[in-house]
């Protein structure tokens, strides 16, 4: 039988302080108090990247959706690599059903 080895990666945020240490897993999410406290992505440490709030552009209306700091609706967290690669963590209005019987 075989040894499986599994290297330990250092993960940091680029918009507040917080760190971790993991072994094997392939991402790792934390609420960024940098960011207004929005779930964002943790980053390998030595990445060259930003991590910015994408604020909601269109009429919100009367959803429930996820307001920043000054009170701005967030659509998304954006990670923008140096190498051109882009990825987004969406946040979804919810919706409701109200039913009565």
């Amino acid at each position: 039988m075989g040894v499986v080895l599994q290297a330990e990666q250092r993960w940091v945020c680029p918009n507040c302080p917080v760190t971790a240490r993991t072994v094997g897993q392939p991402n790792r999410f934390h609420d960024c108090p940098g960011l207004g406290g929005f779930m964002a992505p943790m980053v390998l440490e030595g990445t060259d990247c930003r991590v910015t709030a994408v604020l909601r552009e269109d009429y919100v209306g009367g959803e429930d959706v996820r307001l920043d700091a000054d009170g701005r609706p967030v659509t998304a967290v954006e990670t923008r690599g140096g190498d051109g690669r882009n990825d987004l963590a969406v946040f979804a209005p919810t919706a409701y059903l109200n039913a009565r019987v």
